[in-house]
């Protein structure tokens, strides 16, 4: 055994150079699967960490097709009555999203913060928060009360008590009755502040069923022996009990179990979390079984490849009297050896690598996960399939190899025939080009999300707060005498906010039953300040008086569920919520939320008494300098606050960070995949090189030029593409194709995709071929034909 030790050492460093492309290839594909493995766990285990995950559901609202996570903050109350047997009902409003940013004030400090969430006491005992200060029964129950955490206590107030201190939230104070452990970062409701929910009962109105909140969620825990279908199956009657038998015909409320929150998209609607697809990391553990096998197949490659030149070695041990299992078992050895050292490495490497995969895929993973008994129980098991698909194949091959033959120094096979290393590299171009398309397809789909067919202007635009109205006025004076502005407006929400829904109806134009659209309160500049395309009619005007009837801009989509076309919808009335509308004017649809759906009703009208923003249109080449005298402008005004923005940009971008993960990950480790399988691939050139230096000298000698070396090795690897195209394009395809129907708008997988996959392909192999077959070409041919 001793003996076999040695021998593999020695003939690793005899062979140094084909050892390294072995272990980096190894390397890199152990470390990105161990990583792969912790960022999909990280996905899958989405509010894992409560003890009653399992019963615990979340109680939505759906009408008119659409699925609403918000509701009324008039349910819960009437819900812990009619429903005496669950465990738990706790009431949530989660006051987040572009517009709802808070001032805390400690002290002197004034701090920005966000992910504020206003919870009853009931809230501790459906979520399992790791209570560092305070009573979990009492922290939540009295006006006036907050409960931070830890991170959030130590910026406030150092080493020292948060405890019964006071933190000022937007002008109203708090006093700190709490501080929990922070919330892991896979959950659906991150918060760092915890306000009591009776300090804004009252004034938020809990008696209505009718408004709706957006963040207002309402969380149930089962009881063991009660089952979601048998709530289910009472919702119906509580809603016509509350809601009304005519509203009942629309409206239910529906149990959604609280693990599938982050993967139900048709709640997609939300600025406090995204959801995703299981697919979608099913499949990026595809890649990292993808890149194991890509890694196997070069060590697989290139030691058969080296296999001819220990022929020798293999017929004297087998003239010494060495079996067949003797050399396997050696053979099996040396692999392991390898495998075992790439396994190191690669849990250094991913080590090493998770703080850059955190920052670029926004997760939190730590390096103690690395060493969990799971994790380290799947490396056992990574190692042993490695171990066995690298190294089974080339032991049986070498070990066959007959005595006579080889010590003739003819153990290698002739470089004819469709052989199996042929194969191998078919399968490593075939997975490497899926990667590219899909690459290429998500990234066309992210710039589709972000920059194309949008409806609305969205340039150097950027929304700030306006806490009071009586101050509009000036600020608008100030815009207008500002030179880097080209224009702003007055609203309550940009079109890239889903903030107001309300219903709408006309059983004279043959719309009996009500259907939800969305609300935007906008002055007469918001249409031409976002370019919006106007259909029909005239735009929005200032309202006059007190006059009975909301005069209304409405969408297309609108438009066609009141059965009207543009040419006869002006002057048309409808019921707008509890009062009369009557249309204006028309406006072509405009991608108000995410692209997963489809456009959906919209109506548009002035309402001075809600205007809560300002949108303001800056010169391009000017937008740091316009900025900076809009903050001053502003904080002329409210020299108290804090100016907090946003361009209409980053909120599109945040709408899709879930997906931007995604592509981001693909990035990376589709690019990790290409990288081992062009080390294969520089591994097989350069050892061809080695095995055919007489041939090249000779080659010279009769007259051909360094293209016609370039072409001979690389013509066989052309082929090999062109096979691996063949292969990967219609799986590429069904592939992409399925992730696209996650959509409701998307890009085309065109032609043109894959001739850019093809061309990448080409040139990545060309890249990996011309550095060895170059160095093959210049080599002086009296030296190649002394070199055998």
């Amino acid at each position: 055994m001793r003996l076999y030790f040695l021998t593999g050492i020695r003939n690793l460093r005899k062979r140094l150079g084909y050892t390294f492309l072995n272990v980096l290839g190894l390397t890199l594909g152990i470390a990105t699967c161990l990583t792969i493995f912790l960022v999909v766990r990280y996905e899958f285990s989405y509010d894992a960490f409560n003890h009653l995950a399992n019963r615990t559901y979340r109680v939505t609202l759906t009408s008119g097709g659409g699925y609403n996570p918000s509701l009324s903050l008039a349910v819960a109350p009437v819900l812990r009555v009619d429903f005496p047997e669950l465990q738990e009902v706790s009431q949530v409003w989660y006051r987040d999203g572009s517009k709802t940013l808070a001032t805390v004030q400690v002290g002197d400090s004034k701090y920005e913060e966000r992910q504020l969430a206003f919870a009853d006491g009931e809230l501790p005992k459906v979520f399992d928060y790791t209570w560092l200060k305070g009573d979990a029964r009492t922290a939540l129950v009295a006006p006036g009360s907050v409960v931070l955490t830890e991170t959030v206590a130590k910026k406030y107030f150092g080493a020292g008590e948060a405890m019964g201190k006071t933190i000022v939230v937007d002008g109203e104070a708090f006093k700190v009755t709490g501080v929990i452990r922070d919330v892991p970062g896979n959950t659906h409701l991150p918060v760092k502040f915890l306000f009591s929910f009776s300090t804004i009962a009252q004034r938020l109105g809990t008696n209505d069923f009718g408004s709706t909140w957006s963040g207002g969620f309402l969380y149930v825990v089962l009881p063991p022996n009660v089952s979601a279908r048998q709530v289910q199956g009472r919702m119906h009657a509580f809603v016509e009990k509350n809601w009304g038998k005519d509203a009942a015909k629309d409206v239910n409320l529906l149990l959604q179990p609280l693990r599938e929150i982050h993967f139900d998209q048709r709640y997609n609607q939300s600025e406090i979390y995204t959801t995703t697809s299981r697919q979608t990391y099913w499949a990026l553990g595809g890649i990292a079984v993808f890149i194991v096998i890509i890694a196997c197949i070069n060590f697989i490659n290139l030691s058969t490849g080296l296999a001819v030149t220990r022929a020798r070695e293999v017929g004297v041990r087998k003239v010494l009297g060495a079996g067949r299992s003797q050399l396997i078992a050696q053979f099996m050895g040396e692999t392991a050896v390898l495998v075992l050292v790439s396994v190191g490495l690669g849990l250094l490497a991913a080590s090493s690598l998770l703080p850059s995969v955190n920052g670029w895929l926004d997760i939190r993973l730590n390096v103690a996960d690395l060493y969990e008994p799971g994790v380290l129980g799947l490396l056992a098991i990574l190692t042993v399939v490695v171990i066995l698909l690298a190294g089974v194949y080339p032991a049986f091959v070498q070990s066959a190899f007959q005595p006579v033959v080889s010590l003739k120094g003819q153990g290698g096979t002739r470089r004819r025939g469709f052989t199996l290393r042929k194969g191998l590299v078919v399968v490593q171009f075939s997975i490497s080009q899926l990667l590219i398309i899909g690459t290429i397809v998500v990234a066309r789909q992210m710039d589709f999300f972000q920059n194309q067919d949008l409806g609305f202007d969205k340039e150097s635009v950027v929304s700030f707060y306006m806490p009071e109205k009586k101050m509009n006025l000036a600020m608008e004076q100030a815009m207008a005498s500002n030179p880097g502005v080209l224009g702003y407006c007055l609203d309550a929400s940009s079109p890239v906010d889903n903030r107001f829904f309300t219903g709408f109806y006309s059983a004279e134009l043959g719309m009996p039953k009500a259907d939800g659209v969305e609300m935007k309160v906008v002055d007469e500049r918001y249409i031409r300040l976002f370019g919006l395309k106007m259909l029909a009619g005239d735009t929005i005007a200032p309202r006059q008086g007190h006059d009975s009837v909301r005069r209304t801009v409405i969408n297309q989509t609108m438009m066609e569920e009141l059965h009207l076309r543009p040419d006869n919808a002006i002057g048309k009335r409808y019921q707008l919520a509890d009062g009369n509308a009557e249309i204006i004017g028309v406006v072509a649809d405009f991608q108000s939320g995410s692209k997963h759906h489809k456009r959906g009703a919209a109506v548009l009208f002035y309402d001075s008494s809600m205007f809560s923003q300002l949108c303001v249109k800056m010169r391009p080449r000017e937008v740091r300098r316009s900025l900076a005298t809009i903050k001053q402008s502003w904080s002329a005004l409210y020299p108290d606050g804090l100016f907090k923005f946003q361009f209409l940009d980053d909120q599109i971008a945040a709408r899709y960070r879930q997906e931007q993960k995604v592509y981001t990950a693909i990035r990376l480790f589709a690019g990790i995949a290409i990288l081992i399988g062009c080390l294969g691939l520089y591994g097989l050139v350069a050892f061809a090189a080695v095995q055919r230096t007489k041939e090249v000298g000779v080659r010279k000698v009769l007259g051909a030029s360094m293209a016609d070396i370039v072409f001979l090795f690389s013509r066989e690897f052309v082929v090999l593409i062109g096979i691996a195209f063949v292969i990967a394009a219609p799986v590429a395809w069904l592939v992409m194709n399925g992730w696209l129907n996650d959509f409701a708008y998307r890009v085309s997988i065109g032609w043109g995709t894959f001739v850019v996959a093809m061309g990448v392909s080409f040139f990545i192999a060309a890249l990996t071929i011309s550095w060895e077959s170059v160095k093959a070409a210049v080599v002086n041919p009296i030296k190649s034909l002394r070199s055998e």
